[in-house]
């Protein structure tokens, strides 16, 4: 198991810069916990890492891996003790090299070019503007790379069970159009063999 955190940052204009503190499980692209903060220090990580651990309802011995850059609220002696407290274990990515935590990054940018369409004048319509998107984003955006499922269907284990179900439903469609094909080709030969008959016989009449 694997977390990915990082932090993005918003201005809320006349109260000034927010950051934004998310922790996104790297199997299921699910947001497992996200806090706005005043600040980006290590107390804020480590409130976020412990809401998350709430959140997720993990026990002792079920400790995800976490992968963040290296800010400094992420590599002081502080949050390694924290940490280590918790039995989780820190992974930072290579220096100047966001691509190891792409997923993340991804999620922020898809997440800011939504909700920075809006100012926001206090913090509590961020706040509003988040709680949507986060709902949006983990219970009914559909990801190509998720198998079009949502990312609370891989993280409550429901993938299995909705591709199962789309594959029977294009099965059934599938029968459904064969057989409406071969019903429709039928109606169309039938009346075209009778109008041979038809010329058939009128043709027989003549000749007679």
């Amino acid at each position: 198991m694997k977390w990915q955190t990082d932090f993005t940052y918003f201005k809320i204009i006349g109260w000034g810069w927010y950051y934004l503190s998310t922790i996104l499980d790297d199997y299921s692209r699910y947001i497992v916990h996200w806090e706005l903060c005043r600040n980006m220090k290590t107390e804020d990580v480590e409130r976020t890492v412990e809401k998350a651990l709430t959140v997720a309802g993990l026990q002792k011995g079920q400790r995800p891996k976490l992968l963040s850059d290296n800010g400094s609220c992420y590599i002081s002696a502080e949050i390694k003790e924290f940490l280590k407290s918790k039995d989780i274990k820190p992974i930072h990515g290579r220096v100047r090299h966001p691509q190891t935590q792409g997923k993340i990054e991804r999620y922020h940018r898809s997440m800011k070019n939504v909700v920075k369409l809006d100012n926001y004048y206090c913090p509590e319509e961020l706040n509003a503007a988040l709680t949507s998107f986060v709902n949006y984003y983990n219970h009914e955006r559909y990801h190509e790379s998720l198998d079009n499922v949502t990312p609370a269907d891989v993280y409550f284990g429901k993938r299995e069970q909705i591709l199962k179900r789309r594959e029977k439903i294009k099965l059934q469609n599938m029968r459904y159009r064969r057989a409406l094909y071969f019903t429709e080709k039928l109606n169309y030969i039938n009346p075209t063999l009778k109008n041979l008959n038809n010329l058939s016989n009128l043709n027989q009449g003549n000749t007679l």
